[in-house]
């Protein structure tokens, strides 16, 4: 059996971002916005805004390259968690609406990175989803997540995997 560029990209942006978008909910019931906006990991990452900006570029440009299409703008402006919330919801939107057919022609397309140094790679559709754009969409999204955390967010493990839901088995009794 085989499992479709669709089924392994869309649902999985999906449920990481709508899962950000939540985080930001529970950061807001129990932190000062301001105070969590600036924060970072380090020194030298970007910080909390960046992050979700990032996670969004990474997803909808992943699935615009595969499908063949252009991604839309979205010009890295958010300062707020509604504004940050907003783009999770338009990136979303984005991915759903990308046609499974035309990605499906993107397992075997040719995708070029270059970065601005003019240095790049170069893979197939489905090389560059599994071997690039899925692991970076979610180094920004664990970041989001560690630095949220770090700032004393009661974040735990069921909300990195909220997209789950309540567990579906139960032990015998």
């Amino acid at each position: 059996m085989s499992i479709s560029i669709h089924d392994v990209s869309v649902p999985v942006f999906v449920h990481a971002l709508a899962n950000m978008s939540a985080w930001l909910d529970k950061a807001a019931a129990e932190k000062p916005e301001a105070d969590l906006l600036g924060r970072r990991l380090a020194p030298d990452m970007k910080p909390l805004p960046a992050q979700y900006q990032m996670a969004s570029d990474s997803a909808k440009n992943a699935v615009a390259r595969l499908a063949g299409i252009a991604a839309p703008a979205m010009p890295d402006v958010e300062a707020s968690f509604a504004e940050l919330k907003a783009r999770c919801a338009r990136t979303i939107a984005f991915v759903e609406g990308v046609d499974p057919a035309a990605l499906a022609l993107g397992a075997e397309r040719a995708v070029e990175l270059t970065f601005p140094n003019g240095m790049g790679y170069r893979f197939s559709g489905q090389g560059y989803l599994t071997g690039f754009a899925l692991p970076n969409f979610f180094f920004h999204v664990t970041t989001a997540y560690g630095i949220l955390r770090a700032a004393g967010v009661s974040l735990g493990k069921p909300d990195f995997l909220q997209h789950l839901g309540p567990p579906t088995l139960h032990a015998a009794t």
